[in-house]
Order: structure tokens, then C-alpha cells, then sequence
């Protein structure tokens, strides 16, 4: 007998070579048919593997991420399999799950694959999901599977190559068999519906000296309804694509004379820019912050002493070499070296601290030119960078109100729906991380208990920590339903030690300080691309780079426009006339078109009584009222969103 633990902490004892299955449906014959993925001892397995020992296991379903990276890593092999059938002589490389989908890289030869070709992969896929094949994992020796693939595809040959003998398998269905570590749902039958979406080129393993071969990307779920509602969603996702938004709104533009991921901000947008460092700026000022500003390049010598340049020296731009001999500089990947070196210039007494010192400070990162996109990946971005040095004792009190402050940001931005990731070292690759266990372990309770103190919903990630500390990620679900991960807070034992940083305490002896590293928006860049795709272009009221519009009916109210405007102005409500010689109807639609809140129209009967005609952005009529009520109404609606920090 063996005692299989399952998530809720109960156990159940079962004859020793049951399967995950089989204890689904001692859980409950309903809940076992939506099983569709497992996982043991924290290894991903089939739902039809014996478990042979005691342990833990875990049960998913669709509704599970694992459940759907299951779905659609199984979904690849049958992509690959109607590949083989369609292109006679295509080989495969890899395929896996992604994080909508699922791809399958193949060199096709002399052959091509285009949007006219999807429906026919798709039929084919579908054809092959009808017949119910069951998937089956063997593992096979090295040299059986170098056997079956040398002379036929170079590229599973080198993957087997780099693979131990003893950890090779391959997975079956129907005439199909792979390569493959295993993870899949217990047949094809439960793939309804398919969608290919687009085909790319991908470099083999990445590198851009090596064959360029054909990504196919694809998409497929258990029932027809979810590709329908997913298929909307894209074509929503198009319509609010930051990159399209950020040209007609005319926030952000690129140039290629400027470079790759180097965003030009427009006018529009360096106001709205403007606006949300000042939102935050005040925030931090309740809070205790001190703004500080540092030079945009550095000493190479104080990136190596953080340790920045061991970890991500390929990732930034070359050293800048002066005329000095051996004189090297970097453009700044991080803004931590730098206030650690403002923290050091005079020494504390543990009666001054915490000191919490904030930038809004640009720093350059050298991107691979396929990784970039938008503003969502850039070359350069402005981080709203905080970093506290503070006492252990005060690291539970500081971290809680970083906690308050990121919660302030996305509630006076709408962002409602997230969660938080407590993200920690992965245990078994120790090379990837600086500092003493002791001090990693410190940080990690320290960023555990503070989650639990302020009742946080969150999961914890093994490997997701930076190299010098755990941190606590915030995960936000957009609009439509998208996930991102904004705002980040670090604890760090770790940059003290390397840049010997102290204060005197009450024994009157040296100690370190702790770090806190903070960064509620993450980069200005990312978070307005987010702000616009979750908002569509329509922000907060407070936010928005215009308030309202004037327009006039006609140019004989031209001056009445400006009046109005000017009354507005004094009350602190952007707003632009618009006295163009067009139609009233022709303007609104434009004014639509550019996301104004409100539109304000002016004619006769408005100058006469010395009022205004409101219409809201989306068609709703608040009315002729007078220009102090419509500047309580703006007032109010700001107040509302806008909470105030405490």
C-alpha cells in the first residue's frame, strides 16, 4: 500500500500502482472526467502513470494553467503529426506549450506554409482529435533514439546528443511518436477546436548565424464556445494594442535614425508621463521618500561590485571606452549600484533610518532586436526606482508599507484583479544566486509573513528571484483578462555586503542595513502600455492628457469657446477648443475618435444663457448646465478615482 497526499493536506492510502486517475475517481467519478494532467512529487506525469511510492500529488483540470499547458503541449504533437502528413519529408525540431497555445518549429525544405494553408492544418488536426488516440509515454535508450532519427532529422539527433542515457522517452499517438518528456492529457479526443494563428521564422536554437526555420503557432480548447470567446478577445486585443493606440493618440513614437527600443515620447505623452510621476511623487513624499537623481552611465567597476555585470553584462550595451587608458564605462542596467554609493557617502546612526531614496532613472538594457516590442520591451525605459535601507527590526513595518503603496497605484488606476507572487531562489540551481543561505532564507520569511500579515491572495514561484534577492511580484489581470506583472518589491541582504554598507546602532557597533528595492509602476514604458490596452485608451479621469473639448457650432461662437475655455482652465480642467469650420457632427465624431471624456458644445442658446451643452466620451447626454457645475461634476468623478494616500 501507498499514501498519496493530495493538495488540501488530507491522505488517502491506495494499492501501490494506482494511477493519478484512479484516485481522481475515489475523489469523485464527475471531478475524474475533467481531469486532464497530473503531477507527483512535484513531477509532471500522465494521468494513466503507476505511482509506485508514497507522495504528493496533484489533479488538474482545464481550469488549471497546468491543466491547459498539458492541453496544448499534447496539442502540439498532433499539430506536428498533420505537419508530417501534409508536408511529406518536414522535420520537426521542437513544440512546446506557450502561454496562450502552443508552437511547433520544422524545417519544410524547399516547402512554405501561409494563412491560405491554416484551414487545411486545422481540418487535419481535428481529423486526427476524432480518433481518441491515447497518449503513451516509453522511454527509450540513447542509442534506439539516436537510431531512429540519424540520416532522417539533424536537429532531434542534436537534441538527443546533449540528452543522458536513461532520461530519454518518447511520447505516442496514433501513427505519430516524438521526442518528448512527457505531460500530456489522456487522448486526442478532448482537442474540439483548433485555431492556427500565425507562422514566423525562428532561428534554430535561437541563433541568428544558424537555419532559419517555420514557427507555426496554434491554439485549440475542449469546446468550440472557448475558441469563439478567445477569437473575439484577439480581435479586441487588436483594437486596443498599445502600438496602434500610441500613434492615434499621439503619445509615443519610434524612429529608426533614434534606434531599435528607443521610444520617443510626444507631447501628449510626456504630459501624461508627467502626470504619473507627480501622482507618485506625492505619494512617496507622504511616505518618507527622498528624490535623488544619478548620472544614466557608470563605472564598469560598480556594476561588477553588484554583481550586475557578472549576471547581465551580455545584456547590456558595450563598455563606453574613455580616453583614459583602461577608463570603462556602461550605460546604467540598474539604479541600485548607484544609491547604495548615495547611502554610503556619510555614515547613520540606526536613529536616522530608514532612509528610502527614489528616482524616476532611465536605464538601457541591449535587447535582442526580435525580443522587442512597443513600449512593452525596450532598449532604454524609466523605472520609478525606490530603494529603503533600513534596520532588521524595521524590515517587516517598511515592506508592509511598500505593500500599502503598491495597492494605493492600482486602485487609483483601476487595476482591480491580481494577485501577488512571492517569487524565491530555486533551491536545486544555487550557482544562479549571491549570499549566504542564511540571509536568503531571512528574506524570503521576511516577504512570506508580510503577505500573510496584510492578507494578500498570492502563490510561491521557485527560480523566480533576482540573483541578489526574493521578491514579491504583483500578477494583473487586464480587461481582458490578460495577466501582467506589475509592480515589484525586493528584499536584499545581499548589495550591503558587497558595497559594506552600515549604520552605528544602539550598541554603538556597525551593522548592515537591509534593502528594500521597490518599484510600484516596474517602468514607465510597460505601464502605460498596459494602462492603454487595459483602458483602451480611455484613462482615469485624472490621468487623461485632455479632460474635455470645446466645440463650437459655428465661427461666429469662437469667442464665447475661448471664454468657456478659459473658465475651465481656471478650474484646473484640461481642455482644448476646437473652432474649426466643420460640421458640430464631424467634430464629435473625431472627438470620439481621440478619447475625450467630455464634449462641451456652444451655439447661440448656450452664449445667451451663459451655459454649456455636455456629452460624455460614448454618447451619453448629461445636458445644458453652466460651466461651474460641469467643473463639479470633473471634480467629483477625479476625487473618486483618485484615492488619496494615507
Amino acid at each position: 500500500m501507498i499514501q498519496i497526499t493530495l493538495p488540501d493536506g488530507s491522505a488517502r492510502t491506495f494499492n501501490k500502482g494506482v494511477t493519478p486517475h484512479e484516485v481522481a475517481v475515489d475523489i469523485s467519478e464527475g471531478f475524474a472526467r475533467n481531469v486532464i494532467s497530473a503531477k507527483f512529487n512535484n513531477t509532471v506525469i500522465e494521468t494513466t502513470t503507476p505511482l509506485t511510492n508514497d507522495g504528493s500529488l496533484v489533479l488538474y483540470t482545464w481550469r488549471d494553467d497546468d491543466g491547459k499547458k498539458a492541453f496544448w503541449h499534447s496539442s502540439a504533437h498532433v499539430l506536428a503529426q498533420a505537419l508530417e502528413e501534409l508536408y511529406p519529408g518536414v522535420k520537426l525540431w521542437v513544440g512546446p506549450a506557450i502561454e496562450n497555445g502552443f508552437y511547433y518549429d520544422v524545417d519544410l525544405g524547399e516547402g512554405s506554409i501561409s494563412e491560405k494553408d491554416f484551414k487545411q492544418i486545422e481540418n487535419k488536426m481535428l481529423e486526427i482529435a476524432r480518433g481518441k488516440h491515447d497518449f503513451k509515454m516509453r522511454s527509450v535508450s540513447k542509442a534506439d533514439a539516436l537510431a531512429m532519427y540519424e540520416g532522417k532529422n539533424e536537429y532531434k539527433v542534436d537534441l538527443i546528443e546533449n540528452l543522458e542515457d536513461g532520461t530519454i522517452s518518447f511520447c505516442d499517438h496514433s501513427t505519430f511518436t516524438d521526442l518528448c518528456r512527457g505531460g500530456h492529457i489522456p487522448n486526442t479526443g478532448l482537442i474540439k477546436a483548433v485555431k492556427i494563428l500565425s507562422v514566423a521564422g525562428a532561428y534554430y536554437k535561437g541563433n541568428e548565424n544558424e537555419k532559419q526555420l517555420t514557427r507555426v503557432y496554434g491554439i485549440s480548447f475542449p469546446k468550440q464556445k472557448e475558441l469563439t470567446e478567445y477569437l473575439h478577445l484577439l480581435e479586441e486585443a487588436k483594437k486596443r494594442d498599445h502600438r496602434k493606440l500610441g500613434k492615434e493618440l499621439e503619445l509615443f513614437t519610434f524612429s529608426r535614425k533614434v534606434g531599435q527600443g528607443l521610444p520617443l515620447w510626444l507631447p501628449k505623452g510626456a504630459a501624461l508621463r508627467e502626470r504619473l510621476e507627480n501622482f507618485l511623487k506625492a505619494a512617496q513624499k507622504k511616505a518618507g521618500y527622498e528624490m535623488v537623481v544619478t548620472p544614466h552611465i557608470g563605472q564598469k567597476e560598480l556594476y561588477v561590485t553588484s554583481g550586475h555585470y557578472a549576471k547581465y553584462g551580455e545584456d547590456s550595451f558595450q563598455p563606453i571606452n574613455t580616453p583614459a587608458e583602461g577608463e570603462e564605462f556602461l550605460l546604467k542596467p540598474m539604479n541600485c549600484p548607484h544609491h547604495c554609493e548615495i547611502y554610503n557617502t556619510r555614515p547613520f546612526s540606526y536613529k536616522e533610518l530608514p532612509k528610502r531614496y527614489a528616482e524616476f532613472g532611465t536605464v538601457y538594457r541591449y535587447e535582442q532586436s526580435g525580443e522587442l516590442h512597443g513600449l512593452t520591451r525596450v532598449r532604454g525605459f524609466t523605472q520609478d526606482d525606490a530603494h529603503i535601507f533600513c534596520t532588521p527590526d524595521q524590515l517587516d513595518r517598511e515592506f508592509k508599507e511598500v505593500i500599502d503603496l503598491v495597492l494605493y497605484v492600482f486602485g487609483s488606476l483601476g487595476f482591480e484583479n491580481f494577485t501577488a507572487q512571492v517569487s524565491i531562489r530555486d533551491p536545486k540551481t544555487p550557482e544562479k544566486y549571491i549570499g549566504s543561505l542564511e540571509n536568503w532564507e531571512k528574506a524570503e520569511n521576511a516577504i512570506i509573513n508580510a503577505a500573510n500579515d496584510k492578507g494578500l491572495n498570492y502563490v510561491v514561484e521557485e527560480g523566480e528571484a533576482a540573483f541578489y534577492g526574493p521578491k514579491l511580484d504583483f500578477m494583473v489581470k487586464d480587461a481582458l483578462g490578460r495577466q501582467w506583472q506589475l509592480g515589484t518589491i525586493q528584499v536584499d541582504y545581499n548589495l550591503p555586503e558587497r558595497f559594506d554598507l552600515t549604520y552605528k546602532g544602539s550598541d554603538n557597533e556597525l551593522h548592515r542595513p537591509v534593502m528594500i528595492h521597490r518599484a510600484p509602476f516596474g517602468s514607465m514604458e510597460r505601464f502605460v502600455a498596459i494602462l492603454l490596452e487595459h483602458t483602451g485608451g480611455n484613462f482615469p479621469l485624472w490621468l487623461m492628457p485632455e479632460q474635455a473639448i470645446v466645440l463650437s457650432i459655428s465661427e461666429k461662437y469662437e469667442k464665447y469657446a475661448e471664454k468657456v475655455l478659459n473658465l475651465l482652465e481656471n478650474d484646473e480642467i484640461r481642455a482644448l477648443a476646437d473652432n474649426r469650420n466643420e460640421t458640430v457632427g464631424k467634430k464629435i465624431r473625431e472627438a470620439e475618435m481621440q478619447k475625450f471624456p467630455f464634449m462641451i458644445i456652444v451655439g447661440e442658446q448656450e452664449e445667451k444663457d451663459n451655459t454649456i451643452t455636455v456629452r460624455a466620451h460614448g454618447g451619453e447626454d448629461l445636458g445644458t448646465i453652466s460651466v461651474e457645475a460641469f467643473s463639479e461634476i470633473v471634480k467629483k468623478q477625479v476625487n473618486e478615482s483618485l484615492k488619496t494616500f494615507k
